[in-house]
């Protein structure tokens, strides 16, 4: 079973960036893999994903802005998230499409102010 473990959220201002890391604890380069966010009292939605090929698929509230990328020798995917706005104030999770049933991490607080 992959662990994943994200890092890299915190407190930003509108308009700024954050660049998100998931760290797996084995091989990820049969895996697709990606991002998912869940705010206060809404359900966890799509945010981005990034096939083992590296091809890649945004969901339209974040596409221009947020790119997903991948390190195949570090075992690690990354979310750089720019013009930030509070709308994206959520926690953040990685996730690794195994399966039937994606394996998550722990999530990572992402707070935009206005």
């Amino acid at each position: 079973q992959v662990q994943l473990v994200e890092s890299g959220g915190g407190l930003v201002q509108a308009g700024g960036s954050l660049r998100l890391s998931c760290a797996a604890s084995m091989s990820i380069n049969s895996f697709n893999m990606g991002w998912h966010r869940q705010a206060p009292g809404k359900q966890r939605e799509f945010v981005a994903s990034i096939t083992r090929g590296g091809f890649t698929n945004y969901a339209v509230s974040v596409k221009g802005r947020f790119t997903i990328s991948r390190d195949y020798a570090n075992n690690t995917i990354y979310l750089q998230m720019n013009s930030l706005n509070p709308e994206d104030t959520a926690a953040y999770y990685c996730a690794a499409y195994i399966g039937t049933l994606p394996a998550w991490g722990q999530g990572t607080q992402v707070t935009v102010s206005s």
